[in-house]
């Protein structure tokens, strides 16, 4: 499902408006990024939890070549599923 047809969905509720579906999307996403941006968790209880972590540099293969290559360090946005979301898709 892409934001477009979530924000379709949001607004097939009969709630909002298309406009204030996509407003209040929009912000939702906003916020989400504004505080892993600043390193904070964001966690919804029984769903889930985003968290930033940092992936240790190390080396692959390339499976085209074969040559080694090593990756840098980075940060990487994390999310673990929350027990009531995963007792539903199991």
């Amino acid at each position: 499902m892409t934001k477009k047809e979530f924000i379709d969905l949001f607004a097939k509720t009969g709630e909002y408006t298309k406009k204030d579906a996509e407003k209040a999307v929009k912000l939702f996403l906003d916020l989400v990024e504004q505080k892993l941006v600043e390193g904070e968790p964001v966690s919804f209880i029984g769903w889930g939890k985003f968290e930033v972590v940092t992936r240790a540099a190390r080396y692959v293969r390339n499976p085209q070549t074969g040559k080694k290559m090593k990756l840098k360090e980075k940060k990487v946005v994390k999310f673990r599923v929350g027990k009531t979301l995963e007792e539903k898709i199991v």
